[in-house]
């Protein structure tokens, strides 16, 4: 089934796509420096990441136990 059907699913992409912009941002700067655009959304997934860290940690923990166990 596809990630947009299932939101078990969706909740992972969204999850790592928050984690990998971060990721990248914070080893490569200039990659996510525009704002606007269809990289604007990259570099909002990474503010995300930044700001909300604890909160997107535990999500990721969260949602690694519930694709281990369930």
């Amino acid at each position: 089934m596809s990630a947009l059907f299932n939101f078990h699913s969706f909740l992972t992409v969204v999850l790592l796509v928050i984690c990998t912009c971060t990721f990248l941002k914070m080893q490569f700067p200039t990659i996510l420096e525009q704002k606007t655009g269809f990289r604007g959304f990259f570099w909002k997934a990474a503010r995300i990441g930044e700001r909300l860290s604890p909160w997107v940690a535990a999500g990721c923990f969260t949602m690694g136990v519930s694709i281990i166990f369930f």
